[in-house]
């Protein structure tokens, strides 16, 4: 993820990457904000429905990169609603708040009581849109005239903005059109006039560029219904949608994914409760495009296409969505580098680290418009695409995109290995490219035992493993088209990389390996997450593999809440940072299927129950992004870290790449087979059942019940040809 470092601390290290932290200058508010999207539009506001004007953070109508609406406030005779309740529906696609007023005083006296107006206001967004429905009900016993009012505002700010980052010049806000429509523009710096207007079902008492009321005279018992639609113009064109029909697009989209998707239920009420909004936000995290489906990283500062969270997630729901990897490889095969460019750190062959629209990117002011300052991209494409095949026997796209894959194989080769020793370095082109390239990008991410900043060129533990996967893939995939000596030599490259990895990462005293190499090849001698990813890729030698875990699963590393970044006692641990000390749920999936890889079910089931806990913890059973690393104490809710994004794709999928590791869950769609090894579930999950796996052209419906010393297996229902192996 794109670095935000150490942003919860305004005194900011003196580093040229600093620019890009995510700034939290301001205390965080206990609840957690309500969150929205659609394709490129995504809100976040407050529990009663508000962008406040007086909230120092993310709140706002964002579209494409741009903040549309900065402020949007509901009020009942002129003071705020009372909050009853609030949700969002457990398909993420509506936010409804009950409201109701507060006692109103004229001449000393109640007029309206406390409780005698009810306000449901919901919530659903289109492409470029946000849609408001207001259902005013009196309960008085007299007649009452409702005084509403919605008060908005604009600054258009870039999503870099409100993150933290000063500009010394922005464009100007222009003179609204019209004095009684509420209407409000901007000319960036970039030429393009951005515009937010607001309409309403009902026609407002008064209305300015700011603000508009209405009266609604209700008798007892009357009802009115107000909606108001907020609509994101930067001059493309978007049919008009009503409330209803938003919601019925939005719930049509969720049906058509579900279709082709593995359901998973549990014997669990609270694990159903993860599992079904974890499906939920990434659904909404998945982004129709012209390549298929692509999750966009997260809620608000990554709501774009990042090619590591794009592939890690797909990775992730591999067994239970596949076609979500087939639209990751397809777009960033599109996207993948095709000349040098120092500016974006882009070489031919490379893949996309992020890309990103709005005004500061148009115009250069951020180098993230189309940015490859990412070294583990390139060849996790080449796993995924590897993965892909076995998962789904999808042999059309792996033609489409076998160009896309020879030339990030290249790059590994070339631009990947700056010095030739056969390791993936990294080390940034231009003075505005990320410091640090791997997923921990923070600026003091990479480091010593001492705690000294490793300078570059820097080769991460973890890249060579993904190294060694894309060279094994790779390898698969040439012999499925036939190409016996590609093959070979592919192979051959993978053992080789292994063998000097073993041999130059390996730290005999610290039970594990090196964070990475510096540019002198001196090993960063620290207890890391990073490792684990090691077993995930299968670069570990088996004998040192149970070495490898049981330094992750240390009183060090493991933390109660899960596996942290980076083990206490290290000189940079904080457990307070982005990433030397915290704990990410990817990370420790990630982990899980590198423990399963190797048979060691018992740490990966004790991973599940940690962030299972977690997750019940959480606000909506929605895992963020990130949690501070502290130890896990009786009767102690986790610390929550101030900027995390939530929902965060690669955190949302991160339920099913660790269920499936405790499963022991293989599909292997060329062979027409699935497969079981060493399963395992947590004391309180008897029963897991799996609907609708598609394997190749079959499909079938599985349940594993949890015995005593293994996990039992029964076929409920098979359509088509395909074995089910259960391995002890």
């Amino acid at each position: 993820m794109q670095g935000p470092g150490a942003a919860a601390n305004t005194m900011l290290p003196t580093h040229t990457d600093e620019q890009f932290l995510i700034i939290a200058d301001a205390e965080r508010p206990v609840s957690p904000p309500r969150v929205l999207k659609y394709d490129d539009t995504f809100a976040v506001f407050d529990h009663r429905g508000d962008i406040r004007a007086d909230y120092v953070g993310e709140h706002g109508l964002y579209h494409d990169g741009t903040r549309y609406l900065s402020q949007y406030e509901l009020a009942i005779f002129g003071a705020r609603p009372l909050l009853l309740s609030s949700t969002i529906s457990t398909d993420n696609a509506r936010f409804d708040a009950d409201l109701t007023n507060a006692d109103v005083v004229r001449d000393g006296r109640i007029v309206i009581a406390r409780g005698d107006i009810h306000l449901l206001r919901s919530r659903v967004l289109s492409a470029g849109y946000s849609l408001d429905r207001l259902r005013v009900v009196n309960y008085a016993r007299t007649t009452v005239d409702v005084l509403l009012a919605i008060r908005v505002d604009a600054d258009f700010a870039d999503v870099f903005e409100v993150r933290g980052t000063r500009r010394r010049v922005r464009g100007d806000r222009l003179p609204p059109q019209s004095p009684s429509a509420c209407d409000i523009r901007y000319r960036g710096l970039d030429g393009l006039v951005r515009g937010v207007r607001l309409s309403w079902s009902l026609k407002p008492q008064t209305c300015s560029p700011t603000l508009a009321t209405f009266v609604l005279p209700l008798e007892p018992t009357g009802t009115a219904v107000l909606e108001v639609a907020a609509t994101c113009d930067s001059g493309d064109a978007r049919p008009r949608v009503t409330f209803t029909e938003a919601l019925a697009t939005t719930r049509a989209r969720q049906a058509r994914h579900a279709a082709h998707t593995c359901h998973v239920e549990s014997s669990n009420t609270a694990l159903n409760r993860w599992l079904g909004r974890s499906t939920a936000d990434l659904q909404m995290m998945e982004t129709d495009g012209p390549g298929g489906l692509y999750p966009y990283a997260g809620i608000p500062w990554f709501s774009t296409p990042f090619g590591r969270d794009g592939l890690i997630t797909a990775f992730e729901l591999l067994w239970v969505e596949p076609i979500l990897a087939r639209g990751v490889l397809t777009f960033l095969a599109s996207t993948q580098a095709t000349a040098h460019n120092d500016a974006r750190d882009a070489q031919p062959g490379k893949i996309l680290h992020e890309m990103r629209g709005g005004e500061m990117a148009a115009l250069g002011e951020v180098p993230f418009k189309q940015y490859y300052g990412t070294t583990d991209a390139t060849p996790l494409f080449v796993m995924l695409a590897a993965a892909y095949y076995r998962r789904t026997g999808d042999a059309d796209t792996i033609e489409r995109i076998w160009p896309n894959i020879a030339a990030a194989l290249q790059w590994m080769i070339t631009s990947g290995d700056v010095d030739g020793d056969g390791f993936i370095e990294y080390a940034r082109r231009s003075d505005t490219g990320l410091i640090q390239q791997g997923w921990k990008d923070s600026y003091d991410s990479i480091f010593h035992e001492d705690g000294s900043l490793a300078e570059g060129p820097i080769a991460l533990c973890e890249v060579q493993g993904y190294a060694y996967g894309a060279w094994k893939g790779a390898a698969r995939l040439a012999a499925m088209r036939g190409d016996k000596a590609l093959a070979d030599d592919w192979h051959a490259r993978a053992e080789a990389l292994r063998a000097k990895f073993e041999r130059v990462f390996w730290c005999e005293d610290l039970g594990t390996y090196a964070l990475a190499l510096d540019g002198r090849k001196r090993p960063c001698r620290v207890r890391t997450s990073n490792p684990g990813h090691c077993l995930f890729t299968g670069i570990v030698s088996p004998e040192r593999a149970r070495r490898v875990a049981e330094t992750l699963m240390s009183e060090r590393m493991f933390s109660g809440w899960g596996i942290r970044t980076v083990a206490s006692g290290e000189a940079r641990y904080n457990p307070m940072s982005y990433h030397n000390g915290s704990v990410w749920p990817h990370d420790n999936a990630i982990i899980a299927m590198g423990l399963a890889r190797y048979g060691l079910t018992a740490p990966a089931v004790r991973i599940l129950a940690a962030m299972f806990d977690l997750s019940d913890a959480m606000d909506l059973h929605r895992l963020p992004e990130l949690i501070c690393g502290f130890a896990r104490h009786e009767q102690e809710h986790p610390t929550l870290y101030p900027v995390a994004c939530s929902p965060q794709a690669w955190a949302s999928g991160a339920v099913y790449m660790i269920l499936g590791a405790c499963l022991g869950l293989r599909i292997d769609a060329p062979q027409k087979r699935v497969s079981f090894s060493t399963s395992g579930l947590p004391e309180t999950v008897d029963r897991i059942q799996l609907t609708n796996l598609v394997v190749g052209d079959a499909r079938v419906d599985l349940q594993l019940d949890r015995h005593a010393h293994d996990v039992g297996l029964t076929v409920l229902k098979r359509d088509g040809q395909v074995d089910i192996v259960v391995i002890r």
